[in-house]
């Protein structure tokens, strides 16, 4: 692999090692391929981790693979804080694929749209860029992140880049939303994750709209 930064690829689990040093971090950034939007239909490919240190783990999910232990340890470890770009989602997908209840978590995109009210754009690359002066390359955002042993280096990359710039974003974000006094209507709004996501995989729509 042909990066600029640390990354090691796992096959269907962290080793124990892996799992030891994340463990040993009090925030994670993290997110999810698949191989498409559709949750019950587009299988999980990839989870992606990344620690303070700068450490990026990919982990490469099977096709049929229900379990991960020392991943859903990790992801279930209350003393982490698991900080997400669009929570909702990966929280449903690792959650149907894995049997994983991520938690505690941290929505850099429902904090931006909370504290970045100067900015109509809340996406990721918006986001790093704004705030952290970071162009991201998205050029590899729609592949085939189903073919696990042909993974290209501009895939890698893209996968880690998602989870690089997680903490520093969350660090720049809750220090607008303390001075803005906003950051109760953050921890309201990611307390009321869990529903949702329960609804999500329940197949419930729009149960907050009237008619």
């Amino acid at each position: 692999m042909d990066l600029d930064f640390p990354l090691e690829c796992f096959d269907n689990d962290l080793s124990e090692t892996a799992l030891a040093q994340f463990l040993d971090a009090e925030q994670l950034g993290v997110d999810t391929e698949t191989m498409g939007l559709n949750i019950a239909r587009d299988r999980l490919c990839l989870v992606q981790i990344c620690n303070p240190a700068g450490q990026v783990a990919v982990v490469k999910i099977g096709r049929g693979q229900t379990a991960a232990p020392h991943l859903q340890h990790l992801l279930e470890h209350s003393g982490i804080t698991k900080i997400f770009h669009y929570a909702r989602f990966d929280l449903a997908t690792l959650r149907y694929h894995l049997g994983i209840r991520v938690q505690p978590v941290f929505c850099t995109k429902i904090a931006s749209k909370i504290a970045r009210t100067y900015s109509p754009r809340h996406g990721l690359k918006d986001l790093a860029l704004d705030m952290l002066g970071v162009e991201l390359d998205k050029s590899a955002q729609s592949s085939d992140w189903g073919n696990a042993l042909a993974l290209r280096d501009d895939q890698l990359r893209y996968a880690a880049n998602d989870v690089r710039y997680l903490i520093p974003l969350r660090q720049q974000l809750l220090s607008i939303l303390v001075r803005e006094e906003r950051l109760p209507l953050v921890e309201a709004a990611l307390s009321c994750l869990p529903a949702i996501v329960e609804l999500d995989l329940g197949g419930y729509d729009r149960v907050f709209e009237h008619g």
